[in-house]
């Protein structure tokens, strides 16, 4: 096999880049949803849980479920944006692809506004961390996603904190 220079390198970016016509920019938008109540991570089961929540926001906002053995699992509007749910209930934007940053925070204002509105009828809230430095792992509950329970599984035999990351993220 013939050694990989830099140049090769750069012919392959290259050859996949999009012309500056095209370009886009995508909101990312993860948050951790709570009982206001109690401060507790809310489950996917239960009153007031993230089905509930998810299912709210269907209704009122037009969004399409996805679903996955009759449990909704994200959602998705006409715009090509998406909510999503994470391992241990975090609910993520994945916005639409946007000509510019003053579209994308519009986007997320908005979605932040829709999600608030939800919430509050629910007892909900939310906060954007980039770990909850409240709750260890064994206090998380597991979203009902079948790619989540081969992750569950597998995660311990790569390394010790891979659920952590999963759950707590």
């Amino acid at each position: 096999m013939p050694r990989l220079e830099k140049k090769d390198l750069l012919k392959w970016f290259e050859a996949g880049a999009k012309p500056r016509s095209q370009w886009k920019i995508g909101t990312e938008h993860e948050k951790f949803v709570f009982h206001k109540e109690n401060l507790e991570r809310v489950g996917y089961f239960g009153k007031s849980g993230i089905s509930d929540l998810l299912n709210k926001l269907a209704q009122e906002n037009s969004w399409e479920k996805i679903l996955e053995n009759n449990n909704t699992i994200a959602l998705k509007d006409d715009t090509g944006a998406s909510i999503s749910l994470e391992p241990g209930g975090q609910l993520e934007l994945s916005g639409t692809p946007l000509e510019n940053l003053h579209q994308t925070c519009k986007e997320t204002g908005q979605h932040l506004k829709m999600i608030k509105k939800a919430m509050k009828d629910l007892g909900l809230s939310m906060i954007g961390l980039g770990y909850d430095p409240k709750w260890s792992r064994s206090n998380q509950k597991w979203m009902p996603k079948g790619r989540y329970e081969i992750m569950r599984n597998y995660m311990p035999k790569v390394g010790a904190l891979g659920l952590d990351m999963m759950l707590r993220t």
